[in-house]
C-alpha cells in the first residue's frame, strides 16, 4: 500500500489578469499548502474501486465521476487498483480539496506502478488547479494554471483555516466578477526568507475573487471581519474562489487561540489550526 498526504492549498493572493477566447481566465497567483488535508492511500486490486471516509467523504461522488478515479484511469489506462480517500476537506471550498486528492492519487499511483503515465497536458484537463498541487512548494501560478514557477518551501507560518459552511461554484464567482483585466503581480515579491517584509508585501496584493464572492455569500464578509478582528492576525484573505477563508498569525499560540475564539463563538463554522507544509510530499 502506498499513502500519500493531499494538503490544503491556499492562494496568499490571486489576481485575475484577463480572460482567453476559449473563456478561460488568466491568473496571476501566489500558493501555498497546509499541513492539514486529506489522506490517499492506494493498492494493487483487481479492478478500479474508490472507497471513501472522513467527515466529508459522503459530500463528493462516490464512482467514476470522482475527480480522484479520472486521474487514476488516465495514469494507469486499463489498469486496477483500490484507492481509499479519507476527505477531512469541505468540498467546493476554494482550498483545492479535490485537486490536491487527484494529485496525491496520481503520485501514489506512479509510486505503485513505475509505468504509470507521465501526465502532462492531462493536469491541467482535470483541474486548472491539478498541476500545481503535484508539488507542496510555494509556487506563483500563471496562465490557466500550467505556468508554474516552484519556489522553494515557504517560511514557517500559523494559519487558521475558516469556511462558515457554505460552498460555491467556481464558474458562479467568474461569472459575477465584472472587471476581468486586473493588474498582474509584481515581479519586485520581497523574500519570503524575510518574514515581516513579506507579509506587508502580501497585504498589499488581491484576491480579486473576494469580491463577487461576498456578493453571492455575505458571510464570508463576517469570516474575513472575524478574522481581521483579532489582533494577532498578520494577513487575512479569502483563498481561492471562497468560501474558505484564512488567517496568518504571529505566533503558534495566537493561531490556537484565534481557531478557539472562533469556534466558541461560530459552532458552525468549520475552523482548522494548522501550519504551512515545509516538506515536500513528492
Amino acid at each position: 500500500m502506498i499513502n500519500e498526504f493531499a494538503p490544503a492549498k491556499i492562494n496568499l493572493c490571486l489576481h485575475v489578469t484577463g480572460q482567453n477566447r476559449d473563456g478561460y481566465h488568466v491568473l496571476d497567483s501566489l500558493v501555498l499548502f497546509t499541513a492539514f488535508g486529506d489522506r490517499i492511500s492506494v493498492s494493487p486490486d483487481t479492478g478500479w474501486a474508490l472507497e471513501l471516509s472522513g467527515p466529508y467523504g459522503q459530500d463528493i461522488p462516490q464512482g467514476a465521476e470522482n475527480l480522484v478515479w479520472r486521474a487514476a484511469e488516465l495514469t494507469i489506462p486499463g489498469g486496477r487498483a483500490s484507492i481509499k480517500l479519507e476527505k477531512n476537506l469541505p468540498p467546493a471550498a476554494g482550498i483545492g480539496g479535490g485537486s490536491s486528492d487527484a494529485a496525491a492519487a496520481i503520485r501514489a499511483l506512479s509510486k505503485l506502478y513505475p509505468n504509470a503515465e507521465r501526465l502532462g497536458s492531462e493536469l491541467t484537463d482535470l483541474g486548472a488547479d491539478v498541476p500545481v498541487c503535484m508539488s507542496a512548494e510555494l509556487t506563483r501560478m500563471r496562465g490557466i494554471g500550467e505556468k508554474l514557477i516552484r519556489m522553494g518551501p515557504p517560511p514557517s507560518l500559523p494559519i487558521v483555516l475558516v469556511n462558515p459552511g457554505v460552498s460555491l461554484n467556481t464558474a458562479d464567482v467568474f461569472q459575477a466578477l465584472q472587471q476581468k483585466e486586473n493588474p498582474a503581480l509584481c515581479d519586485d515579491m520581497p523574500s519570503p526568507n524575510d518574514l515581516s517584509h513579506w507579509l506587508n508585501w502580501l497585504n498589499t496584493q488581491r484576491n480579486d475573487l473576494e469580491r463577487p464572492a461576498i456578493k453571492l455569500r455575505p458571510v464570508i464578509g463576517t469570516v474575513l471581519a472575524a478574522l481581521n478582528a483579532f489582533s494577532g492576525t498578520k494577513l487575512a484573505r479569502m483563498s481561492g474562489s471562497g468560501a474558505t477563508c484564512f488567517a496568518i498569525t504571529e505566533t503558534a499560540e495566537q493561531c490556537e487561540s484565534l481557531a478557539a475564539l472562533l469556534k466558541q463563538r461560530y459552532p458552525d463554522w468549520w475552523v482548522v489550526a494548522t501550519q504551512s507544509l515545509t516538506r515536500s510530499v513528492v
